[in-house]
């Protein structure tokens, strides 16, 4: 990952990708899961979370767009006592693909894209 000062204008100044095999999120409800994992991160334009999908098991999807990553709310970069990059305070947000999977699967149509999740932060070890 390459990180160019904000002030610069350069953009979009995170660039690279995270692979971050191994990580995961389960959803369950009235007898289904939905397990999303090994994500990778694109802090691209639009920058935004991938994973693959299983439904109950079952591959549902592979590398989906999870969720959308607003930039504009993270902090400036720190280094932590290692040496490793600190991103910190990307919202992070429902996308669409992610929201129309999950109303299919779950039988509802309570979610849309866009939907606030929480706030990320994202440690890359640069040794």
């Amino acid at each position: 990952m390459t990180l160019y000062d904000r002030e610069t204008g350069y953009r979009p100044w995170v660039q690279g990708v995270v692979f971050h095999n191994g990580s995961g999120l389960t959803l369950a409800a009235a007898g289904t899961t939905v397990e999303l994992s090994n994500f990778v991160i694109d802090p691209g334009k639009p920058a935004r979370l991938f994973g693959d999908v299983t439904v109950n098991g079952q591959p549902a999807a592979s590398n989906a767009p999870l969720f959308d990553l607003d930039g504009s709310t993270l902090s400036a970069p720190t280094t932590d006592a290692d040496g490793s990059a600190v991103l910190d305070g990307t919202t992070v947000k429902l996308s669409d693909e992610a929201a129309a999977l999950l109303n299919s699967t779950f039988s509802t149509d309570a979610l849309a894209g866009g939907l606030v999740i929480g706030t990320s932060t994202i440690t890359v070890h640069t040794s």
